[in-house]
């Protein structure tokens, strides 16, 4: 996603929020990636209301969040099975 333009900030809001989720994804910290996930939805809610996205942009997200929420349905710690049973 190309930072410049008039939506470089939201873009970059969207993308600050992309990489957190992505980091705590991969280091299994499962509660920090789903909140960050919800902060985006919000966050991308929000900037699309406003205007803030081009069609392109709002079409990209929206994509990306469909497909994290699919990757992060049960990547919870009460869905974490023991080792040990």
């Amino acid at each position: 996603m190309a930072l410049f333009g008039r939506n470089a900030g939201a873009v970059k809001q969207l993308d600050e929020k992309l990489h957190r989720i992505q980091m705590n994804f991969e280091n299994n910290y499962k509660d920090a990636a789903q909140m960050n996930l919800k902060e985006m939805e919000v966050l991308f809610h929000e900037l699309s209301q406003a205007g803030k996205l081009s069609d392109r942009q709002k079409n990209d997200y929206s994509n990306k969040l469909e497909e994290l929420n699919g990757k992060m349905k049960n990547f919870t710690h009460k869905d974490q099975k023991p080792t040990w049973v």
